[in-house]
């Protein structure tokens, strides 16, 4: 995460971040989720299914690929230096434009786009996040993601 001090947090609203690095996208991981929350369509964990349908094989969750937002944003976030911590705060306008196959690569893209720093040791950004697929035109999701960092 690349760490400024919080007054020229907004000197990095609208410019694009280092990208985070490819992370892969396996059954094993796909299954994982799906037995963690209770989601077991077959789309996600039945491969000889999952290949009969349009997509060609098994799917993460949408929210799986959600989910890796916080992996990536220790990648290629922005937040105030001296941070004691950071919560996530929400999310606005989350849009899953294409499904992750089984074995695909992802990475995040992340740019500022607010920034409020208007309590005292608090300092609320928002960031947008794209989730790439690599090879792919199409992003996979793209959210605003909040994140409240308590500064000391």
């Amino acid at each position: 995460m690349l760490t400024v001090p919080k007054e020229q947090l907004r000197d990095y609203i609208d410019r694009e971040l280092e990208p985070s690095g490819w992370l892969a996208i396996d059954q094993e991981r796909i299954s994982a989720f799906a037995d963690t929350t209770l989601d077991r369509q077959f789309i996600h964990v039945d491969e000889e299914k999952a290949a009969r349908t349009p997509f060609g094989s098994t799917i993460a969750h949408g929210y799986l690929t959600l989910s890796l937002i916080s992996h990536f944003a220790a990648e290629c976030g922005i937040g105030p230096e001296n941070a004691a911590m950071a919560i996530n705060y929400g999310s606005d306008r989350v849009r899953f434009l294409q499904p992750v196959k089984v074995n695909d690569r992802v990475r995040a893209r992340a740019m500022l786009k607010s920034v409020d720093d208007s309590e005292p040791h608090r300092v609320l950004v928002k960031t947008r996040f794209t989730i790439d697929i690599e090879g792919e035109d199409k992003p996979a999701l793209v959210a605003e993601i909040l994140s409240l960092f308590i500064v000391a």
